[in-house]
């Protein structure tokens, strides 16, 4: 079948939108369960996703790896309405990405919900299959929010692409992750983090002071790809590139999110751990190639 690109119309919402009334609360819960402590990871969005596109929404589970406690759930108008479960049952349209353990009990519950229309417009929550009992109003106050365009709808302000969804690298490379943004939208920096939640890392800020490592492609006005140098294995994880508004101080669209992926030089990822995932192989020289296995 060959690689090609998940194109990921993530658009800002215009200032009528009803992106203004949706949450800003950070996806990050933190629950104590009977084998411990664990952790739901998702981004806060919003995200908005044309008519017809595959919207795909992260979730990482931080303390467990068990497929059958594990759903995603879409609360809209108070309404509440079982969108995938990782134990049972027949979702049409949604499809888990495959299951790998990028670490020891830090596993990967995203979900790719194909040919959207305006009934996927709502907030979206993973979430343990015991999450929705009678103390989960509070983890159903986090979640990562989409609004869906119309066909018919005019052209948003702003339209923030990530299109890779995954990067594969060895120790010591440099990964170039790519970030076009089109559109002015409101006064505010972009920005660039890894991770979701309360814990997520500032990597980037192209209005201010960003870590070592890191420089800016800049190829262009709207180019806010950046270039991350000398990587180790720390550097795993997600990647969002993420506008933010001033005046009020809020997150106003994000990118769909770059997963990275890094392996010690002399050791090998096992090809079968990839099926059905697209990625882009950065060699040492800073090439970058597009890959898909099947």
């Amino acid at each position: 079948d060959g690689w090609f690109m998940l194109s990921l119309p993530l658009r800002a919402p215009s200032p009528s939108s009803p992106a203004q009334g949706l949450s800003s609360s950070v996806a990050g819960a933190s629950e104590q369960s009977k084998g411990g402590k664990w952790q739901v990871l998702q981004p806060e969005g919003p995200m908005l996703v044309a008519e017809g596109e595959t919207l795909l929404l992260r979730c990482t589970v931080v303390g467990s790896c068990t497929d059958d406690m594990i759903k995603w759930v879409k609360v809209s108008n108070q309404d509440q309405q079982e969108i995938y479960n990782f134990k049972h049952g027949f979702f049409p349209g949604v499809m888990p990405m495959i299951q790998k353990t990028l670490e020891p009990l830090i596993c990967d519950y995203s979900i790719y919900i194909h040919n959207v229309t305006t009934k996927h417009a709502g907030t979206y929550h993973c979430a343990r299959l015991d999450g929705l009992s009678e103390h989960s109003g509070k983890k159903l106050d986090e979640g990562t929010s989409v609004l869906v365009k119309r066909a018919g709808d005019p052209e948003p302000d702003l339209w923030i692409i990530q299109p890779q969804e995954l990067v594969l690298a060895t120790t010591g490379d440099t990964v170039f992750l790519n970030c076009t943004v089109l559109g002015d939208g409101p006064p505010g920096p972009i920005r660039w983090f890894r991770g979701a939640g309360l814990n997520r890392e500032a990597i980037y800020n192209f209005r201010g002071i960003s870590y070592p490592n890191v420089t800016a492609v800049q190829a262009s006005n709207n180019d806010f790809s950046i270039l991350l140098h000398g990587i180790s294995t720390e550097y795993a994880g997600t990647y969002y590139c993420v506008k933010f508004q001033r005046k009020p101080n809020r997150q106003y669209l994000s990118g769909q999110g770059t997963r990275l992926r890094v392996k010690a030089k002399h050791t090998s990822l096992q090809e079968s751990e990839f099926t059905n995932e697209r990625a882009a192989k950065v060699f040492p020289s800073g090439e970058c190639t597009y890959l898909q296995w099947r």
